[in-house]
């Protein structure tokens, strides 16, 4: 009976593994389809290297602006309705988008809005669904999931770009179109995960006033899990206050490890969001049309997919820190490459240079970060991150496209990867707790990096 009990909660881990797996590739193939696409619509209806950054600004600011609020509400729903409910929202947007592209646009304003209700979705679905991971497994298999999830990502990269860029030079509306069902794709998936009974019954602890949770024996948390379904039991919801949400900002400024890993996150790329302005690269340094644009971005799928396969197979396990500082120089050297060169060659290999190193930094802090925070935090603490990493890729394109109207693509894409080589050599001495991090923690997150 138990070994029946043990099989049968691995099949359902296992369906849930592939059910998240296959939302997160569905919504992120449909993300970078939108993102390489719109950002080609609007440099063609308006040639100026700043709208590339307005379009950035426009996605990140709900995220920021709705921080305390995205963090509270994955830590307090069901992160899974959570998730499909913003995924349901980004499908509507694309729709839209796609309906707005069949009308022959001269306006980019439209664009821009639409631009920003999908930031509002993004915003939700972000936290909710990169805690599912660490919520699904384990804190010792955590380290093999994350490879595994970051695969995903990286096969969106390529998929997605160049799904796009084909379908754009196809009929302009078919890109949007196609987002908007692997949307709905991932909308489906991600309510058919099934959470294992104790993460489900500290999930409905944060759910009743934090004085009952803590006098909960573990006898009283087994007590409040329906067994044969496997999920939480419904409470009470306590009302949420300002102090309460501000908890995942109190608690990355208390975690040297933490603050370290995600604000290196936000200045590198910050700087170095060269992405953003890879239509305008793409157009007017290379002589490449969507196709072409879709393919440069795929390449950094291509170069991060590879290194994330070989990650699968041999994850860093020591030295973590340094490893994290190092790679983010070298995202820093191949973006001066990727500024300079005018062949398409050196610019594809760039690329994949670039992404590659990123897909390093990618693994090791989104399995560091879940790792150091308790589970009832875990929501609030990544919609902090999720801010700070939409800093440093919309904010980051923002930059980018003020600086290439300011300076010339040439310039901001060289100063923005010199700036980042200063971040990496600035963060190796401002926190010796994250460079000399050697190996992933397996518990004792309360104190392993207390001050």
């Amino acid at each position: 009976m138990a070994a029946d009990a043990r099989d049968g909660a691995a099949d359902g881990r296992s369906w849930s593994v592939a059910a998240l797996l296959t939302a997160a590739f569905c919504s992120s193939s449909a993300a970078l389809a939108l993102t390489t696409v719109i950002g080609k619509q609007v440099y063609d209806l308006t040639g100026r290297e700043i709208d590339l950054g307005l379009l950035g600004l426009a996605e990140f600011a709900p995220a920021a602006l709705l921080v305390l609020v995205t963090g509270t509400i994955a830590d307090r729903f069901d992160r899974r309705l959570v998730a499909a409910l913003g995924a349901a929202g980004e499908a509507v947007v694309a729709a839209a988008l796609a309906w707005y592209a069949g009308t022959n646009p001269t306006s980019a304003a439209p664009i821009f809005l639409l631009v920003i209700a999908f930031g509002v979705c993004r915003a939700f679905v972000a936290p909710a669904q990169r805690s599912l991971p660490a919520d699904l497994v384990p804190a010792e298999r955590l380290p093999w999931l994350m490879p595994r999830y970051s695969v995903t990502w990286q096969g969106a990269l390529v998929v997605g770009p160049v799904t796009g860029g084909l379908l754009y030079a196809a009929d302009i509306r078919l890109p949007f179109a196609a987002a908007a069902g692997l949307f709905a794709v991932a909308a489906v998936a991600v309510t058919t995960i099934r959470l294992p009974a104790r993460d489900a019954a500290l999930h409905a602890i944060d759910l009743v006033p934090a004085s009952t949770a803590e006098v909960l024996s573990d006898a009283a948390l087994e007590a409040a899990v329906e067994p044969s379904a496997g999920h939480a039991m419904a409470a009470p919801p306590a009302r949420a206050g300002l102090r309460d949400a501000m908890e995942g900002l109190r608690f990355i400024r208390r975690r040297p490890i933490l603050l370290g890993a995600i604000s290196l996150d936000l200045f590198a790329v910050l700087f170095g969001g060269a992405v953003a302005l890879l239509p305008a690269i793409a157009k007017d340094r290379l002589g490449v049309g969507a196709v072409g644009l879709g393919w440069l971005r795929a390449a950094g799928g291509l170069g991060a997919g590879a290194v994330t396969l070989v990650l699968v197979a041999r994850p860093v396990r020591r030295r973590v820190g340094r490893v994290l500082l190092a790679v983010v120089a070298a995202f820093g050297v191949a973006t001066i490459v990727l500024g300079v060169t005018r062949s398409y060659v050196v610019a594809f290999l760039a690329m994949a240079a670039l992404s590659g190193a990123d897909a390093v930094s990618v693994f090791i802090r989104s399995t560091l970060v879940p790792l150091v925070t308790p589970a009832d935090k875990r929501g609030r603490v990544l919609a902090v991150e999720n801010v700070f990493i939409g800093a440093s890729n919309e904010l980051g394109a923002f930059e980018s496209g003020v600086a290439g109207q300011l300076m010339g693509t040439t310039g901001a894409v060289v100063l923005g990867g010199a700036a980042t080589l200063v971040v990496a050599g600035a963060w190796w001495r401002l926190f010796p707790a994250l460079r000399d991090v050697d190996g992933f923690p397996e518990g004792d997150w309360e104190t392993a990096d207390s001050p």
